[in-house]
């Protein structure tokens, strides 16, 4: 590849970040109207079940497909050295981490709330191995990338599969949220070509391309 082919093709994998910033901004846009229009709000504290419910969603979404696809494209977006670019992909799985256990302890209230079972369907399950599985790939690249940091030779060896689990992670997430709200969909009985069942088929969509573009990015970016 020369110059002139390199400059195009980063053009163009600039542009797939590009489209991957948009459709988690669309998600995130869609998640807020379905939560505070049609689903009254979310409060963790609220004596209304469903308003407890609602902080799931959204916590385990902008932690754990949001900021986790933001700060796996943080080595390409944020323009700094790379131990600082790995600070803040560190900081942010993080974060996500922390959105995540309040966003389980918001559905665990709501069911105790309910008297609903807990870890009864496919989307709990798919959800709880992510989360479990995500966790530990935060703990397992801390310690050889972090502190107390690896040998060179393991890191080189490790990180093939650390980017593999991130990517592989992500879609874990995403196929946890897109069950979700199938579950949800499918309790409006009748409803299904409502405005509030078309809102979340479009806010499915846009997660699932949110993914795709932050995969796309991800690969393209080996080659830039």
């Amino acid at each position: 590849m020369d110059a002139t082919d390199r400059v195009m093709f980063r053009r163009s994998t600039s542009g797939l970040t590009v489209l991957a910033h948009s459709f988690g901004i669309l998600s995130l846009i869609l998640l807020l109207f379905w939560l505070l229009h049609y689903r009254g709000g979310l409060n963790l504290e609220s004596d209304i079940s469903e308003r407890i419910f609602n902080v799931h969603p959204f916590m385990m979404f902008f932690g754990l497909i949001f900021l986790s696809g933001e700060g796996m494209m943080a080595y390409k977006t944020i323009a700094a050295e790379k131990a600082v670019q790995k600070f803040i992909h560190m900081l942010l799985h993080l974060i996500a981490i922390c959105m995540g256990i309040i966003g389980i302890h918001a559905v665990l209230k709501f069911h105790n709330k309910e008297n609903i079972e807990d870890f009864y369907s496919l989307h709990s399950w798919v959800g709880i191995a992510t989360f479990s599985i995500f966790l530990l790939q935060w703990l397992v690249g801390f310690v050889l990338f972090m502190f107390p940091k690896a040998s060179p030779g393991t890191r080189a060896r490790a990180l093939p599969w650390h980017i593999c689990g991130g990517r592989a992670l992500l879609y874990m997430a995403i196929s946890s949220a897109l069950t979700g709200l199938m579950e949800k969909a499918t309790l409006l009985g009748d409803k299904y070509h409502s405005n509030q069942a078309r809102t979340i088929n479009f806010l499915g969509l846009s997660i699932l391309l949110f993914g795709i573009f932050v995969d796309f990015s991800l690969v393209f970016a080996r080659y830039v």
